[in-house]
């Protein structure tokens, strides 16, 4: 039987649903399959030492979360055209001693967003969050069509980082830094940050911001129902929580971990399994 020894890269991950995911769309699949979380705050150790580890350890691959999704990129041997655009990874590949960096959060992301919230108006889209997560949603959102993205970031210098990379991909006139009061105006809102989880408990703005027009989306899923999206629907807004991205990109993760093609309908009901009732929300 063909084995695969992966992780998890990152900080506060013990609630993660990724390892029961991949483990349990392995055993569909008759793969034996052992998940790993490595967390960045239990091993003390910076993530270019988790890395080195990793790869010596003989493991085959790496998913990466926050805070480490660009903070990974100048320890990787290879990038992935994907990953090198958005500037940010979220999966590692060990191929014949070398450490290749991809990114599965975009597509996850709009594949989620299209399957999630069919239809949502676009024309102007707020995006809170210009980490490595808010890269791929920024690129994810204008891939499909969005007009105009105002990104928003604690980081003022982050912000304008991405902005500046969404404009020599997209287009001058398709991103711009702002502030959350861009949403009076804006169609709809995406939250990738991790505020809601946890351990960042809370919503990143004020409800009186939300107003019935815009739709929500939020990449978190522990909670699945954040902070956020509670006062959304109290406003009426459509919402989308942060579970088909996970999964979704998971899927595509897990392909390119083992080369085997996963089926994301059944992830999307192990997820479910996983979540219970609240999963169904959308």
């Amino acid at each position: 039987m063909t084995s695969y020894l992966i992780g998890l890269v990152g900080t506060g991950i013990g609630p993660s649903a990724s390892p029961a995911l991949h483990e349990r769309e392995a055993d569909e699949l008759g793969l034996r399959y052992v998940y790993r979380l490595l967390d960045l705050d239990v091993l003390r150790r910076p993530v270019v030492d988790v890395l080195e580890a990793a790869r010596l350890a003989g493991f085959d691959g790496l998913n990466v979360t926050h805070p480490a999704k660009q903070a990974v990129l100048e320890h990787l041997d290879e990038l992935s055209p994907e990953a090198e655009a958005l500037g940010a990874v979220n999966t590692v590949v060990f191929e014949r001693g070398r450490a290749i960096g991809h990114n599965t959060d975009a597509t996850g992301f709009a594949r989620s967003l299209t399957r999630g919230l069919p239809g949502v108006r676009m024309d102007d889209v707020v995006l809170l969050g210009a980490g490595g997560a808010g890269a791929a949603v920024a690129h994810a959102l204008l891939s499909l069509g969005a007009g105009r993205l105002t990104v928003h970031d604690v980081d003022g210098v982050r912000s304008a980082k991405l902005v500046t990379a969404l404009r020599e991909r997209f287009g001058a006139g398709r991103a711009r830094t702002g502030g959350p009061d861009a949403l009076h105006r804006a169609d709809g809102l995406v939250h990738a940050t991790p505020t809601g989880m946890a351990a960042h408990p809370g919503s990143p703005v004020p409800a009186e911001l939300l107003h019935p027009r815009l739709w929500v989306a939020d990449i978190v899923y522990r909670p699945l129902e954040t902070a956020l999206l509670a006062a959304a629907r109290a406003r009426g807004c459509r919402v989308l929580h942060g579970g088909g991205m996970v999964v979704l990109q998971a899927a595509e993760s897990f392909r390119l971990f083992t080369g085997a093609d996963p089926d994301p309908a059944r992830m999307l009901r192990h997820f479910d399994a996983l979540e219970g009732e609240s999963a169904r929300a959308a």
